[in-house]
Parts: C-alpha cells; sequence; structure tokens
C-alpha cells in the first residue's frame, strides 16, 4: 500500500464542500451586527467573536486533520506553515505567509494577503475598536488547544482600521504534553 501523503490546500480546497462566498460573507457580517446591536460595547463584541471562534476551532479541527491527510507536525514552525498553506486554504480559499519568527521559534505572524470575510465590509467610526475578524484568531487558538499547543493569538495589522494586511500574532505558551486516560500494565 502507497504510503499517505499529505494534501496540498488547493488539492483539499478543490475537493471540499463549499458555499457560496457572498452567503458566507453576509451571512458572518450580519451576525457581528447582531453582535454590536445586542453587547453595545465593541470589547465585549471582540470577545464573544473570539469565543465563537474558539468553539469553532475545536470542532474544526477534526475536519481538518480528516481531509487533508496533514501528518503530525514535528514543531511550532511546521505546525504554522499548515496553518497559512493548508489551512488557510482549506477553509477560506485563502493562503497566508508565515514571518517574523521570534529568536526561540515560539512566536510568528500568519499574514494573509486576501480575507474573504470583509467583503462588502466598512466599519463605522464607532467601531473603530472591533477587530471584525476576530473569529479568525479563536479558531487558530481552538484547533490548537486540540493539537495540545496551548495559544494566544492577536490581531497586529487590520486592513480595516487602515493597515496594509491582515496580520495575527501567533504565540506558543505551551506544549501540552499528552496524557492517556490509562496506565499501562506491564
Amino acid at each position: 500500500m502507497a504510503p499517505i501523503v499529505p494534501r496540498s490546500g488547493d488539492a483539499v480546497f478543490a475537493n471540499v464542500e463549499r458555499v457560496n462566498a457572498e452567503l458566507f460573507t453576509l451571512t458572518y457580517g450580519a451576525i457581528v451586527r447582531q453582535l454590536l446591536t445586542d453587547l453595545e460595547e465593541v470589547e465585549e463584541v471582540n470577545k464573544q467573536l473570539d469565543q465563537m471562534g474558539y468553539n469553532i476551532g475545536i470542532r474544526l479541527i477534526d475536519e481538518f486533520l480528516a481531509k487533508s491527510n496533514v501528518s503530525r507536525c514535528v514543531d511550532f514552525k511546521e505546525t504554522a506553515e499548515v496553518i497559512a498553506k493548508v489551512g488557510f486554504k482549506m477553509f477560506l480559499g485563502v493562503s497566508a505567509s508565515v514571518t517574523n519568527w521570534d529568536a526561540d521559534g515560539m512566536s510568528c505572524s500568519l499574514i494573509l494577503e486576501d480575507n474573504p470575510l470583509v467583503d462588502f465590509v466598512e466599519l463605522p467610526d464607532t467601531c473603530q475598536g472591533l477587530y471584525y475578524c476576530n473569529v479568525l484568531s479563536g479558531v487558530i487558538r481552538g484547533a490548537l488547544e486540540m493539537v495540545s499547543m496551548k495559544t494566544e493569538v492577536t490581531w497586529v495589522r487590520d486592513m480595516l482600521r487602515g493597515d496594509d494586511a491582515y496580520e495575527l500574532k501567533v504565540k506558543l505558551l505551551k506544549q501540552v504534553s499528552e496524557e492517556y486516560p490509562y496506565k499501562d500494565d506491564e
């Protein structure tokens, strides 16, 4: 039997079920708008979007692992590359670049040139503190936690705020060792 070869983001994206991009974008926008109406405080909306993303991420990782044929990553650098090249492509149809590694390889930036969540979006002056795509930081944090990586994910740059790109800072806080629920009897 031939060994299983990891699939590229393009190959996975070509074979995954998709929804209409405009429907997805507008539905996400309606969710953010409703949160702004219900919660009133922009910082609370940011927290809620992050929590929603986290809940999505802890479930999305199963689909990602099942459909991408990606084997266990050796280190955090490889994990970041897989997220950027396969994960973003598989679920959003875009790729990201991994840059700005710190000296010990525990922190990097994921830079998105394109972000389908922000099509048709302009932030009003009253929402300047809003991280509109904060759901993405939660998704990454939740998915990595399910593969034993405790992380902190924050937005550094956001084109909706006038920056030149979308940049997420991903910092590995702790590599959690896997524990088995049962002890092996010798």
